[in-house]
């Protein structure tokens, strides 16, 4: 449970009481999971090797308009090597490195329930059965999940603990149809509610400074999230990358980033209105310097993420400060 502590407002004097996890303002993974799994964890990211109904003619072609040609996997392993390599690796690496010996595999590129059931089944057996492994997170969409799969991410999930993470970007529909999602808000609805109803944690996967939102918008979006009843969520800065149709519209002036100052203080907006009970997966982004076309910003990370500590201390605020206003 966060505790409360005092802290002096700019004015110099002494603020109302304000909700910490550990050392931050707000819900972290990282407290979480000293919390959960004692000692040292590490996230493994792996490429299974999927595809996307986005991309195979499913529902469409050539994805999303921000997704890159490894589906949002740049940071992860590669496809063209087994997964239990991918996972051995990583595992090796992380334990001769910083002497962890606990992980989470997370199967990131593309639509990770995008399959047959069988072939999932096994896949997701793999991934867990070293004991090092406590953790088993899936990236997919919110309509990639039919009853089938829902069997097989119940059986994973009386084994290891699982998380499965919904890319749901925004909750507004001229965007959705802008950036090409093909679903709607009720099929996430009900992605979240099949998936709790299983006893499966849910992380929610959204994007701020997508191209035609408002800061207002985008904090609807996180309202609307702290109702959903998920566990976790991540608030993502919107990447240009090369080789996307984003880009192409980003190099024809359609649409302007998110200045440094301006994202901070949505963040810290988001933060404010999301139940203190959900965990803060995210708050930036991870964008490959190879192929990132902006924000160039970004790439200082670390520092994004004190400008983010600075904010909510020099606001007195912290998580959920205003989400029974919502």
């Amino acid at each position: 449970m966060p505790r409360k502590a005092s802290w002096l407002c700019s004015n110099g004097k002494k603020g109302r009481e304000a909700m910490l996890w550990g050392d931050k303002r707000y819900f972290s993974l990282k407290y979480y999971l000293r919390k959960r799994f004692p000692g040292k964890i590490k996230k493994i990211a792996i490429d299974a090797g999927f595809t996307c109904p986005n991309r195979d003619g499913t529902l469409g072609y050539g994805g999303c308009i921000f997704c890159s040609g490894k589906g949002s996997g740049d940071t992860g392993g590669s496809r063209e090597m087994p997964i239990e390599e991918q996972i051995a690796r990583g595992m090796a690496y992380h334990e001769n490195r910083y002497g962890i010996r606990q992980f989470i595999v997370y199967f990131q590129a593309f639509t990770n329930t995008h399959g047959d059931p069988g072939y999932l089944r096994k896949l997701y057996e793999k991934a867990i059965q070293d004991d090092r492994v406590v953790a088993l997170s899936i990236a997919t969409r919110p309509d990639c999940l039919g009853p089938e799969i829902l069997d097989v991410l119940d059986e994973v999930n009386r084994k290891k603990p699982l998380w499965v993470e919904l890319g749901l970007q925004t909750i507004h529909d001229r965007t959705a149809e802008l950036i090409g999602r093909r679903f709607d808000l009720p099929c996430f609805d009900q992605a979240v509610w099949n998936l709790k109803n299983r006893g499966i944690e849910v992380i929610c996967h959204t994007i701020l400074g997508l191209p035609g939102e408002t800061p207002q918008d985008m904090i609807e979006t996180a309202r609307y999230v702290s109702r959903s009843g998920v566990q976790g969520i991540k608030l993502q800065l919107l990447h240009v990358l090369e080789g996307t149709a984003l880009a192409d519209m980003y190099q024809r002036g359609e649409f302007p980033l998110m200045e440094r100052e301006a994202y901070v203080k949505t963040v810290v907006d988001c933060l404010e209105v999301l139940s203190p009970d959900i965990v803060i997966h995210r708050l930036t982004g991870d964008g490959p310097r190879d192929i990132l076309l902006g924000p160039l910003w970004s790439l200082d990370k670390i520092g994004v993420l004190q400008d983010i500590d600075r904010e909510l201390v020099w606001r007195d605020s912290w998580q959920g400060k205003y989400h029974q206003q919502v």
